[in-house]
C-alpha cells in the first residue's frame, strides 16, 4: 500500500474511534455511531485501505487505547460479548469494498453494499454473543441481530449516501483515486 493509503487508513481508524463514542445505552449492546463510520470508511476508501483502517482500529483497541464504545480498550473488550461486532467490522469493510469495486460507486450499489456489510457485522456480533454468553441462539439472535436491524439499515443508507458524496469530493480534489 502507498503511504497516502496508510495515512487514509489511520485517519479513518480515528474517525471510527470518534464515532464509537457517540453512544446511546439501549441494552447490553449500546447503539453507537461506530457502525456508521465503518460503512463510511468502506464507501469512501478502497477495499484494502478500509479493511486496514478497521484492522488498525481493532489493534489500537486491543493494546488498550480507549477507542471502543464508552472509551473502552483492551483485549477483554474484543473477547467479551460484544467483541464479535468489532471483528465483524473487518469483514464488513471487505464485503462492502469488494461490492463497490465490482459494481461501482453508485447510490444503488452503495446502499446494497452497506446493507450487506451491516448484516455481516450483525452476523459476527450475534455468533460471538451466543458463544460468549452461552445462551440459546434465539436469544442471541434477538439481542444481536433483530434488535439492531432497523438502526443498521438507517446507518447503512446514511453511510452510503454521505460516503459516496465524500468520495466524489475527494476524487474531484485529487485526494483520492477513482
Amino acid at each position: 500500500m502507498k503511504l497516502k493509503n496508510w495515512i487514509l487508513a489511520a485517519e479513518f481508524a480515528a474517525i471510527v474511534a470518534i464515532f464509537a463514542q457517540l453512544t446511546f445505552p439501549v441494552a447490553t449492546i449500546p447503539l453507537t455511531g461506530q457502525t456508521f463510520a465503518v460503512g463510511l470508511a468502506a464507501t469512501v476508501l478502497n477495499k484494502k485501505t478500509s479493511t486496514w483502517a478497521l484492522v488498525l482500529y481493532m489493534l489500537l483497541g486491543a493494546i488498550g487505547l480507549p477507542v471502543f464504545a464508552g472509551m473502552k480498550g483492551g483485549v477483554g473488550v474484543i473477547l467479551g460479548p460484544t467483541g464479535g461486532f468489532i471483528v465483524g467490522f473487518i469483514f464488513n469493510t471487505l464485503l462492502t469494498g469488494a461490492w463497490l469495486e465490482k459494481f461501482g460507486h453508485t447510490v444503488v450499489h452503495g446502499i446494497i453494499a452497506n446493507l450487506l456489510g451491516a448484516a455481516v457485522t450483525l452476523f459476527f456480533g450475534t455468533l460471538w454473543l451466543w458463544l460468549a454468553l452461552q445462551t440459546n441462539f434465539a436469544a442471541a439472535f434477538q439481542a444481536g441481530f433483530v434488535m439492531w436491524l432497523i438502526p443498521g439499515i438507517i446507518k447503512g443508507v446514511a453511510a452510503a449516501l454521505i460516503g459516496l458524496a465524500v468520495r466524489r469530493a475527494l476524487v474531484q480534489a485529487k485526494l483520492l483515486e477513482a
